[in-house]
């Protein structure tokens, strides 16, 4: 009997050990068709969604936050369940800062079709890929018996994620790059030329307003010689990040070259474009821009225009704008072409806006 009991016991093993290898064989097949999809992905969320299903689905591990820094930013997905205050604490004791960095912090239902979880920190496992400024962790809780082969899959899922969440968001630094004016952090030429054909059409499609206005510094070349070009920069930054907390967020405010710059306005008539570059032309006037101890002020010269329906080219609305804003340079400067002037009724007291007629309207 006890030597049945004994090959009893060593059929059972082999019999574990085989069906252990096939686990282990099926993970590894389900593990490589995530590492595909994930890197198909563009998207950081989408990714960190893959390896997520990936261990839940191989591991039954829950994610609860996945984390990875560049440089002194840190960017977090964790689940809500987490605290804004545990992340933070989790994060500075696990990244070894000492200082306080810059966290990215994003809420994210890893597992939305999942009943809910109980856990707290102390139930987290993580998993490290990278060093210093470019480490990479994973938080999971672990809710199944664990091979030793399990963590060689969190790694992989790990370095997987890393990896093409960290592409993508290089790709999206580059594209970002090449479409801003790297002096003032507006759009350059070339992106404003897509966005205004973009708006164009969404314009004619829509029946809807759309105006452009067009401004640069008067005499701007003074600046430079008299402050230096440092100066000149520095105004430059300056205006521009004025103008950009002056319009609305579907605005667009673009360099078109040296001081000039120019605009887009969705749904706005020629009007209230108008009264919108005279409220910026005279908060630059207004300005005081301190560089080295010395007051820089500095004017500008504004040309508004409108969409024609009837002609609604790019060019044609940037060279109506270009007209006024040469028109503005004529007359003296420091001021709104076509603008707007308060007429007063004889006998009545009472005031209404009407267009100057000056050149083309």
């Amino acid at each position: 009997m006890t030597a049945m009991n004994r090959l009893s016991e060593k059929l059972s093993t082999a019999v574990c050990l085989f069906t252990r290898v096939d686990k282990k064989n099926a993970d590894h097949e389900k593990l490589t068709r995530y590492i595909v999809a994930l890197n198909r992905e563009t998207l950081p969320d989408k990714i960190i969604k893959h390896g997520a299903a990936c261990l839940k689905e191989i591991l039954n591990h829950r994610l609860f936050a996945f984390a990875m820094r560049n440089g002194n930013r840190i960017d977090v997905w964790g689940d809500p369940k987490i605290s804004e205050k545990s992340f933070k604490n989790m994060i500075l004791k696990d990244f070894n800062k000492s200082e306080t960095p810059s966290l990215n912090l994003q809420c994210h239902s890893f597992h939305p079709d999942q009943p809910g979880c109980r856990f707290n920190l102390n139930n987290l496992v993580s998993h490290e890929t990278g060093k210093k400024e470019s480490l990479s962790k994973l938080y999971m809780v672990p809710d199944r018996r664990r091979y030793g082969y399990h963590d060689n899959i969190a790694d992989i899922v790990l370095q997987s994620c890393s990896l093409a969440v960290s592409r993508q968001m290089t790709i999206k630094h580059l594209s970002k790059t090449a479409r801003i004016d790297p002096l003032t952090g507006c759009y350059n030429r070339r992106e404003f030329a897509n966005q205004l054909e973009s708006q164009i059409a969404g314009a004619v499609r829509h029946h809807s307003k759309l105006a452009v206005f067009m401004f640069d510094l008067d005499h701007f070349k003074k600046v430079n010689d008299r402050y230096g070009h440092l100066a000149g920069d520095q105004v430059l930054r300056e205006i521009s990040l004025l103008v950009r907390q002056n319009m609305r967020q579907g605005d667009v405010f673009a360099r078109y070259g040296g001081e000039e710059f120019i605009a887009i306005l969705p749904d706005t008539d020629k009007r209230k474009a108008i009264e919108l570059a005279d409220r910026l032309r005279r908060k630059i006037q207004a300005m005081s821009i301190s560089h080295e101890n010395r007051a820089i002020k500095v004017t500008a010269s504004f040309g508004v225009a409108s969409l024609d329906p009837r002609n609604s080219h790019g060019n044609k609305i940037i060279q109506d704008a270009d007209k006024m804003l040469y028109k503005a340079k004529l007359k003296g400067r420091n001021m709104v072409m076509p603008g707007l002037m308060k007429l007063v009724r004889p006998g009545r007291g009472a005031t209404w806006d009407q267009e100057l007629a000056m050149g083309v309207m």
